[in-house]
């Protein structure tokens, strides 16, 4: 290939000839996977739902009595991330307190990752969107530009020439926007459920981690008593004190 002779310009030019069109295909489908993306998280946070009032209400009932396996059983098998951290505490509340908040933290960190799970594509499709509908606009502006010198050279009318080039020009930008803004309102919605949910984990690993300290300071119901107790948990729930260690 002989570069020498290889104009960049003249092979620019002929891409941007092409129009906004193609540009305009591309949004459609960049819309259509938006969309998508939306629906699926909808989908995603609908069938995780829980009510975390009565939930940490009836938790805390079960704590302070000490029935650690009636309270695994309350959240064990849910979707919904709150349960799924306060499950993986509870399962880990019989090597003490420490091993407890590791095993929550472990479980929301995970779960955090799902949640987020494609929000960065909502982001990103927000963020350049409106630089793809430019891009449009740019190539109407010179095709419009291209087809007034034609016009011009063939004694046509020239703002026939121009129209079609300028219209495609601005429908590109209208469709960028068009594009961008529901994505970015959604990223920021989704964004907000995430944040929330996972201070509703934290609110509710709290209580469970709650219970170590009651058991420290000598409280009634508590899981433990001594260090040692929380490191060798008893057999059974009599030898506890009456709590029940999940299994």
């Amino acid at each position: 290939m002989d570069l020498s002779n290889l104009n960049l310009t003249e092979v620019f030019l002929k891409v941007a000839f092409l129009g906004a069109e193609w540009v305009l295909w591309l949004l459609v489908a960049l819309s259509v996977l938006s969309v998508a993306i939306m629906i699926e998280r909808l989908i995603y946070f609908g069938a995780r739902r829980v009510n975390v009032d009565a939930l940490s209400a009836e938790l805390a009932r079960l704590l302070r009595a000490g029935d650690l396996q009636q309270a695994h059983e309350l959240v064990k098998g849910s979707k919904a991330i709150e349960c799924i951290v306060v499950a993986r505490g509870l399962q880990a509340a019989h090597r003490g307190a420490q091993a407890a908040s590791e095993a929550m933290q472990s479980a929301k960190a995970r779960e955090r990752l799902r949640m987020e799970s494609l929000l960065s594509v909502l982001a990103t499709l927000g963020n350049n969107a409106p630089f793809i509908g430019l891009l449009g606009t740019v190539l109407g502006i010179i095709k419009a530009s291209h087809d007034l010198s034609a016009a011009q050279a063939a004694r046509q009318t020239a703002a026939t020439a121009v129209m079609g080039g300028v219209f495609e020009a601005l429908v590109a930008t209208a469709v960028g926007l068009v594009v961008a803004i529901p994505a970015v309102v959604a990223y920021n919605f989704f964004l907000r459920r995430v944040r929330i949910r996972s201070a509703q984990a934290d609110s509710l690993a709290h209580l469970v981690l709650s219970m170590f300290k009651a058991g420290a300071t000598g409280a009634p119901g508590a899981a433990t008593t001594t260090t040692a107790a929380a490191s060798s948990p008893p057999k059974s729930p009599e030898a506890a004190g009456g709590v029940a260690w999940p299994s």
